[in-house]
């Protein structure tokens, strides 16, 4: 079952693009805005991941810490992060633990071909580590992402 409004983060949410582990204790204190896409250097994740960057200055003034997951590699991260100087974490889940436990990982369509993808979503975490909202993938803008986070 995904996690839903009024649940925890969970304790450990995997490993950044350099290895080391992301545990909700670290983020504690903070808003987190953890947000989901499909693929490293992919036009709509870019163009989400560059509306954050070009936005964390205002996100973090509201209390906000950014985190991005995907499926791809630790080293596709560290590319991603290289080409596009973005200053947040991003999360390695190569395993699919963090996807499926929150249900974005799921069935999508491309040209007629059904395969298994990340649904583009982000959940709203508290300064507790509770979850507050969840902006669902027919709801991401991305390229007004951080408006959305802070709305």
């Amino acid at each position: 079952m995904a996690i839903q409004i009024g649940d925890k983060m969970p304790d450990k949410l995997g490993v950044n693009q350099v290895g080391e582990p992301v545990l909700a204790t670290m983020l504690r204190g903070k808003k987190v805005a953890l947000y989901f896409y499909p693929k490293d250097n992919t036009s709509g994740c870019t163009a989400q991941a560059c509306n954050l960057r070009d936005n964390y200055a205002e996100l973090r003034k509201a209390g906000y810490e950014i985190v991005g997951v995907s499926v791809d590699d630790e080293k596709s991260h560290q590319k991603f992060i290289a080409k596009h100087d973005l200053p947040f974490t991003l999360i390695a889940d190569t395993d699919k633990t963090l996807v499926e436990h929150f249900g974005v990982w799921a069935e999508k369509k491309m040209y007629g071909r059904a395969y298994m993808g990340t649904l583009r979503t982000t959940f709203i975490f508290n300064e507790e580590g509770i979850l507050e909202r969840i902006i669902s993938p027919k709801e991401v803008r991305t390229s007004d992402h951080a408006a959305q986070i802070l709305k």
